[in-house]
């Protein structure tokens, strides 16, 4: 007899071990997998289950799926159901293959569907003045340009930006090779993202100005305050910088600049993405550039490119409307 606790127990240990996996990742799974444990364990046939991982039917796992959406005190959204169904089914695979399971009960239960949510990026005047709102030379206003900066060049998450450290930024030789002339050195960050993979992403020279300025002026007056720490981003008192701590930046930046819309770390990622495909950058590079594995997940982007040439299309061109009741024409067709 196999018990629940103890399959999901090492479930964990092998995504931990085997897929290198975030303890923010980690402990996601483990508070979905719980949550099924405690689901099966009130109902009438639960007890079963959970004392004999064995009986686990894909009856259990679908009708856990209806009670998430059916729930009392609120239906969870369908982005919460099907980021749990996601753990679930990873879970029930990895048992089944295991041995455990004689069958994966998980794999044929399909979330609820969820309806498509446009990334939300804000303009590039928006942006500049967002990052103008961090300049300043004393160390902590260096340190913020420096990281608002290389979130808006890199496109990278919140948790990849304050996980890098100094030697993931490197500067190259030029090309000597280069027909236009330019001798200048090349700068690349190496960003770590989800399931450890690696990626190469180029430093705008905006970017690499200001994060020169706080190696040079700020980051020494932080680092003599802790102890030696190869983190790129610093606190106040010498640690590495915290997402929260990276994410107070952002919001203070934002109030100063005086911004309507929501701005939060994931802003920069998408307003990245955005403003690349607006000035021609094929998908497939901006898929490379954000660590998505799948072109799908960048695809979404050019939905947003094209809402936007819609809207400038409609205001700008003169036969893009219809006629107004005082009979000026503003667009449209006429017998």
């Amino acid at each position: 007899m196999t018990t629940y606790d103890a399959a999901v127990g090492s479930y964990l240990r092998h995504v931990a071990v085997e897929r290198g996996l975030s303890e923010h990742t980690l402990a996601a799974y483990r508070r979905d997998l719980t949550a099924f444990g405690q689901w099966l364990g009130s109902d009438p046939d639960g007890a079963v289950v959970v004392e004999d991982v064995r009986r686990l039917t894909k009856s259990h796992v679908s009708d856990f799926v209806t009670s998430l959406a059916t729930r009392p005190e609120g239906p969870l959204a369908p982005r919460s159901i099907a980021r749990m169904l996601s753990s679930i089914r990873s879970f029930s695979a990895f048992t089944a293959a295991e041995g455990v399971l004689p069958a994966d009960p998980a794999a044929s239960v399909r979330p609820p569907k969820s309806p498509m949510r446009l990334p939300k990026a804000i303009t590039i005047d928006q942006m500049g003045a967002l990052l103008a709102a961090v300049d300043g030379d004393d160390p902590v206003q260096l340190r913020d340009r420096a990281l608002l900066e290389l979130l808006y060049a890199t496109g990278a998450r919140i948790s990849e930006a304050v996980g890098l450290s100094v030697d993931d930024v490197t500067a190259l030789p030029p090309d000597d090779d280069d027909e236009d002339g330019d001798e200048s050195e090349i700068a690349v960050v190496r960003v770590t993202g989800k399931g450890n993979k690696q990626r190469i992403v180029p430093l705008g020279s905006y970017a690499r100005a200001a994060i020169d300025a706080y190696l040079v002026r700020a980051r020494p007056v932080f680092a003599a305050r802790g102890t030696a720490t190869p983190a790129l981003f610093l606190g106040v008192r010498g640690a590495r910088m915290s997402r929260q701590s990276a994410w107070l930046v952002i919001q203070a930046a934002a109030e100063r600049a005086h911004l309507t819309a929501h701005v939060s770390p994931h802003t920069f990622r998408h307003s990245f993405a955005t403003h690349l495909l607006e000035g021609g950058a094929d998908v497939r590079v901006v898929q490379e550039l954000l660590g998505h594995a799948s072109v799908a997940t960048t695809q979404i982007y050019t939905l947003v490119t094209a809402d936007m040439l819609h809207d400038v299309y409609v205001t700008s061109h003169p036969r893009a409307r219809r006629p107004t009741r005082a009979g000026v024409h503003t667009g449209g067709t006429r017998a």
